[in-house]
Order: C-alpha cells, then sequence, then structure tokens
C-alpha cells in the first residue's frame, strides 16, 4: 500500500487522502478563476474608453450637489472661533518663548543685539 501521506515539494502535507483531493480541486478551480476565459473565433471585449471633460465636470457637479453647506451663520461662528484660537495660540507661543529667552539671558549671562 502506497504513502498517500508524503510531502510534495511546495505544498502543505495533509493527513488524508481526502484532503489531498479537497486541496488538489480548489487549488485547480482557483488557477481557472485567475485565467480569463477565451472562446474561438470572438474578439476579447475592449475596455470602455475613458470619458471627456465634459463628463469629468458633470461629476464634479454632481458630487457638489452631495456636500452639506454651513449656513452664514455656521461659517461666521466657526470663522471667529478660528481667528480667536489662533490669537490665543500665538499669544501663548509668544509668552513661553520671551520666557526662555529671559531665563537664558539670566543663566548664560548674554545679550542679543
Amino acid at each position: 500500500m502506497a504513502n498517500n501521506n508524503k510531502k510534495k515539494s511546495g505544498s502543505k502535507s495533509y493527513k488524508g487522502s481526502a484532503d489531498v483531493k479537497k486541496a488538489s480541486n480548489y487549488n485547480a478551480a482557483k488557477q481557472k478563476k485567475q485565467q480569463p476565459r477565451q472562446v474561438s473565433g470572438q474578439k476579447q471585449p475592449q475596455k470602455k474608453k475613458r470619458g471627456g471633460i465634459f463628463n469629468y465636470f458633470k461629476g464634479v457637479r454632481q458630487e457638489f450637489k452631495k456636500v452639506v453647506w454651513l449656513t452664514r451663520e455656521e461659517l461666521t461662528t466657526d470663522t471667529v472661533v478660528v481667528i480667536a484660537c489662533v490669537a490665543f495660540f500665538a499669544l501663548a507661543f509668544w509668552l513661553i518663548d520671551t520666557g526662555f529667552l529671559a531665563a537664558l539671558k539670566g543663566i548664560l549671562g548674554i545679550t542679543l543685539s
């Protein structure tokens, strides 16, 4: 009786012959799916050409219709919040920088011209 559990080069070892048959059927089916089917006497269908500039702008217009735009009040409020945050952090970083510069001048005794 031949040993069905021999390991083939490049393949996994399986415990039983039924598992080997399943694996080989699976691999064969997978390879079939990867290869495109060709029918004799017929040309392969060509890929569709991309749309022109008109279709591009038509798509852009459709996407802009999906955008939820802010109201004037929301825009004003958000703009004020952004400007206030930028001013706050600019002032905070300026104060921190000035403090470090004063500390370095005091510790090292340097002067900046």
